[in-house]
């Protein structure tokens, strides 16, 4: 579990700093599967019906788009009807269609990676995911993939995110000026809530893969108890450094401030509740406490009792409003830089065509499910369900067309609304997840 010093300011710069590298990053990672493709409106009609669309001549082919479908529905796609099923053929497509754009601005600017560096990324990707090597295969084989095909895609993910460091490698320190102003303009972020520090030493059961030190509740028992031993003798940080399965190890187990919002969402009620009060003296060591499948060796470092305002002369505050400035200026220049890659590229879009050649093929009406096929109370309530499903489907179609409009003013204009609720969900996520 990580969380920072100054949260506000730090759970923009996170913020903005996802919005800069969605921009660009295309790939839909393990989404972009190996498998069949599927037959139905909107889709492959025969065998020789195979390219979704081309980009400067290099063909998309169906079956991807197919893949990505099947792995995002996750087995629901038959219950789709076929005009939903065109449309979501149609936005992956899409999304395939500005990768290979951007990977193919990436081979010109020579950012491909090794494959050293895919393998590496794939080791990542399996640490994260947790369980064996057998648990990751059978995951890959559910979703029609294989570990070639989720290679290619980290090695598209990679190259596009090596161009984007490259072309806004020359992007300049923001002013004195500039930095006052934003200070100025944001001072709500600025505040060092009612909280706690806090330092962990993590021990996680879960088999995470190669390189992962308890893999089992028995390994992780034993490890606990000898954790708990040296801690008599040596230093919390010490012990830390070397024995916490977690990335705040680096930093000794430091896990910076934490409000007492995010500690509850992050923890538990009762355990922040602790925490402020005076059932837990600072400098006290305390658990192990079972947190989301992990165990938590907890010292409180310090206590906050009330917000603080902070200042520009406050510790890492300067920084960090130099690192949201430059963040934004990088998002501007790679949404830029992606809108004239689009704009040079030669795309034909098949399945696009084919809805406009044939828009009276597609049926809006789902498939009938075993449950609705006896009686003709259940075929009428199924019937009402499907068109209220549709004109949903629909709304929801113009919600998400109007979302990434307003996702693109919104990385632009660090004060608005929208984006003050996106970091307050960030920072309780970030917190739950860590």
């Amino acid at each position: 579990m990580q969380v920072d010093n100054n949260q506000g300011v730090n759970s923009k710069v996170r913020n903005l700093n996802r919005k800069f590298v969605a921009v660009v990053l295309f790939t839909l990672g393990t989404l972009i599967l190996a498998g069949c493709p599927a037959a139905g409106p909107g889709g492959p009609e025969n065998a020789g019906d195979q390219t979704a669309a081309t980009v400067n001549g290099k063909p998309i082919m169906l079956e991807e788009v197919e893949r990505a479908i099947k792995a995002m529905a996750q087995g629901q796609e038959t219950r789709l009807s076929p005009m939903e099923l065109a449309q979501a053929r149609l936005q992956v497509l899409q999304q395939l269609i500005q990768q290979e754009v951007m990977f193919q601005k990436a081979a010109k600017e020579e950012t491909i990676p090794s494959d050293d560096e895919v393998n590496t990324e794939l080791t990542k990707l399996k640490r994260q995911a947790g369980g064996s090597e057998e648990d990751f295969a059978k995951r890959l084989k559910e979703t029609g993939q294989t570990e070639e095909t989720l290679k290619e895609s980290l090695k598209k993910e990679i190259a596009t995110r090596k161009l984007v460091e490259k072309i806004t490698g020359n992007i300049k320190q923001p002013t004195d000026a500039e930095i006052q102003g934003f200070y100025s303009g944001n001072k709500e972020f600025f505040v060092k809530k009612r909280g706690v520090e806090l330092a962990a030493i993590v021990v996680d059961p879960r088999d995470n893969g190669q390189g992962d030190t308890t893999t089992n509740e028995a390994e992780a028992s034993a490890r606990i108890k000898e954790i708990g031993q040296q801690l008599q003798s040596v230093d919390f940080a010490t012990v830390a450094r070397e024995k916490s399965e977690d990335p705040s190890a680096i930093r000794g187990g430091d896990l910076g401030n934490i409000s007492e919002e995010d500690l509850k969402q992050a923890f538990s009620p009762q355990l922040a509740a602790g925490f402020m009060s005076e059932q837990f003296k600072v400098g006290q060591v305390a658990g192990p406490f079972n947190i989301q499948g992990k165990y938590y060796i907890l010292k409180l470092k310090n206590r906050i009792e009330k917000d603080e305002s902070l200042t520009l002369e406050s510790p890492g505050v300067k920084q960090q409003v130099t690192d949201t400035l430059v963040n934004n200026r990088k998002q501007l220049l790679a949404a830029s830089y992606q809108a004239i890659a689009m704009n040079e590229a030669k795309v034909i879009n098949f399945l696009a065509q084919k809805v406009v050649d044939n828009p009276n093929e597609l049926s809006g009406a789902r498939p009938v499910t075993p449950e609705t096929k006896d009686g003709d109370s259940n075929s009428n309530t199924e019937s009402k369900a499907n068109a209220d499903s549709n004109a949903n489907s629909n709304s929801a179609a113009n919600s998400n067309s109007g979302a990434s409009d307003n996702s693109a003013k919104d990385a632009s204009n660090t004060e608005s609304s929208e984006e003050k609720s996106d970091e307050k969900k960030d920072e309780d996520t970030d917190g739950a997840k860590n």
